[in-house]
């Protein structure tokens, strides 16, 4: 099995929403990270990113939320041109998963017509709540024609280790991560927005945006657990750690 690391876009925010003693006009470049993982038995994507749209008009797409994470990405900083890139298209995908609904986790999943979409019950309870857009759960983004499988548990995809999904709720009702296993590279939990940052995670912050702070810090301590067995920890915004990983057509195996 081999894993890409693609980008999904690149936004600007506020850094005190994941860091809440920083100067409340700091503000911090963050990367949007989705993965393709090359399974024998299929391609699974992890997370779709930002819709190629708010690259030029992020405000039609997602409206106020726009002015509280901006994004800066370039032309191609979305997972289709990024799968293109490898020689994939939208059409080779065969399930994506997503660890949660917020827009730039899921705004390209209307791109994958031929995929089946997993995800959590609980986030997409969340999604379908009438206020959900209060919360960033935009239909726009998660509410797609294809086939959807929730999870609410533990889920082994192949049933062989290689990717097992693990809840990690806190930052959303149903957020989702994936504990990857590879021969030659070890395991990679892709942790998404579970932990932003890694100092999120060292010095158990919540970030301002949490949905439920005591269940994100049960969430981190089984991280915690999952990284001192061995497991390298990828985060969802962490830009330091982003510039040390192999991306595009380089992968891990």
């Amino acid at each position: 099995m081999k894993m890409h690391v693609l980008s999904g876009g690149r936004l600007r925010m506020k850094k005190s929403v994941y860091v809440p003693e920083a100067d409340r006009a700091e503000l911090v470049e963050l990367p949007v990270s989705c993965y393709l993982l090359r399974h024998p038995q299929g391609n699974v994507l992890f997370d779709t990113g930002c819709h190629p749209s708010t690259a030029h008009d992020a405000e039609g797409r997602w409206g106020a939320m726009a002015r509280a994470m901006a994004p800066i990405s370039g032309a191609q900083d979305n997972v289709v041109d990024q799968l293109a890139s490898i020689g994939f298209t939208p059409d080779d995908i065969d399930v994506v998963v997503n660890s949660h609904f917020h827009s730039d986790h899921c705004g390209c999943n209307e791109f994958f017509r031929k995929a089946t979409v997993i995800c959590h019950a609980r986030e997409l309870e969340a999604a379908r709540r009438e206020d959900a857009e209060k919360f960033g759960f935009l239909p726009v983004d998660w509410r797609q024609p294809m086939p959807m499988e929730t999870i609410d548990g533990e889920r082994d995809l192949f049933n062989d280790g290689r990717v097992v999904l693990v809840p990690v709720p806190g930052h959303t009702a149903g957020m989702t991560s994936a504990l990857v296993s590879l021969d030659k590279s070890g395991a990679f939990l892709l942790a998404s927005d579970a932990v932003a940052m890694r100092d999120n995670l060292e010095r158990d912050i919540n970030p301002r945006n949490t949905w439920d702070a005591e269940q994100s810090s049960k969430s981190m301590a089984e991280i915690r657990r999952i990284e001192a067995g061995g497991a390298t920890v990828l985060f969802g915004h962490d830009d330091a750690q982003w510039q040390t990983l192999k991306k595009g057509a380089e992968f891990y195996d």
